[in-house]
């Protein structure tokens, strides 16, 4: 008996889900509209968003202006965050907080729109758009929003998209002068130095601009020489004086002993 039991199992399992299946499709198509929405409220609460969202999307539009809209657009702005479908969930989001204002909902929407966002910031050494989005939403909202119990996970989130933008920034520059582009690598450094002055790479980006603007002067036509070691000069000096100490010093004391040498030398040819 419990073998013949085991046998049928299967064909149980097959019948009841070929039975749920069909229940679903028969809904989906048809149009008693507060069935769908009692069915794609059961399905969402379930977390079953792919299922959901199709009665939801249809939802949105055949219910819109009435007092069920609210909670539809909700589940729907969730739904699309819950298929990882970031770009259409952040907009809906953003919508949703536009449409309710009032709504208890409207600060949590507002919030996600920016999430979502911060969750389509690539890695560093990718395009950067999603993450400059995102600290602008996230600032909108802190703006909007100061007495949110989010501002503080939201500025944890907008130093976490700086630090990245940061690396980039330092990274990007440091790539010009392994390139040997030095007068692009002394303008992009000074660049991250001025975009993220509290950087922890300065003490390396001011020792870097030192180097380039000696090699720089070193590979340059002798008329251009004596302002370039003068430069060379003027960034040991910017150097030492933040960093008078520390792992970079012996060779920027080097640089810069050759800098002055070679600065006399075509400072009297130039005159």
């Amino acid at each position: 008996m419990k073998k013949n039991v085991w046998l049928w199992l299967p064909l149980v399992v097959f019948v009841v889900f070929a039975a749920g299946c069909s229940d679903y499709q028969k809904v989906l198509k048809g149009n008693d509209y507060s069935r769908k929405l009692e069915l794609a409220t059961q399905l969402f609460n379930k977390k079953d968003y792919n299922k959901a969202f199709p009665l939801l999307e249809e939802l949105v539009s055949v219910k819109r202006g009435t007092k069920e809209a609210e909670d539809i657009y909700y589940y729907y702005c969730y739904c699309n965050y819950y298929l990882d479908d970031l770009i259409s969930a952040s907009y809906h989001f953003a919508q949703f907080a536009k449409t309710y204002p009032a709504s208890e909902k409207a600060e949590e929407a507002a919030y996600m729109n920016a999430y979502c966002y911060y969750l389509g910031s690539p890695n560093y050494s990718l395009d950067q758009s999603n993450s400059y989005k995102a600290i602008e939403e996230l600032q909108i909202f802190v703006n909007r929003y100061p007495n949110s119990t989010r501002i503080e996970e939201c500025n944890e989130l907008i130093d976490k998209l700086r630090k990245k933008l940061e690396i980039k920034s330092f990274e990007k520059a440091m790539l010009y002068h392994k390139t040997t582009d030095y007068k692009a690598a002394i303008i992009a450094l000074n660049n991250t130095l001025r975009d993220f002055p509290m950087t922890e790479y300065k003490e390396q980006i001011l020792f870097t601009i030192l180097k380039s603007n000696y090699l720089l002067a070193e590979n340059s036509y002798d008329n251009k020489k004596a302002e370039r070691y003068k430069a060379t000069i003027d960034a040991y000096n910017d150097f030492i004086d933040k960093f008078a100490s520390g792992k970079y010093v012996s060779e920027a004391q080097s640089i810069a002993n050759k800098a002055k040498s070679r600065y006399e030398q075509y400072s009297s040819i130039s005159k």
